[in-house]
């Protein structure tokens, strides 16, 4: 199953509509990439299948917080 590591996207069902409006049932997937990453805590590359927003977030707020995030539990509200 397609997952985002960073961020926990996954694929969403929607419609494709025709020119005569008849849907068909069609699949959103994430745009995920295999890319390591450096980690400079553990010394090591990490490899990780993230969306292209994960790799915004990574670079934004560092491996090791990401990361962190990631693991912490997501609330309901």
């Amino acid at each position: 199953m397609k997952v985002c590591e960073i961020t926990g996207k996954v694929a969403i069902v929607g419609n494709n509509v025709s020119h005569s409006h008849h849907r068909t049932k069609r699949k959103f997937s994430p745009n995920l990439k295999t890319k390591r990453f450096w980690s400079e805590q553990e010394g090591r590359w990490i490899t990780l299948k993230v969306s292209a927003a994960g790799m915004k977030t990574i670079n934004k707020k560092g491996l090791a917080a990401a990361l962190r995030e990631a693991a912490a539990p997501k609330s309901v509200y």
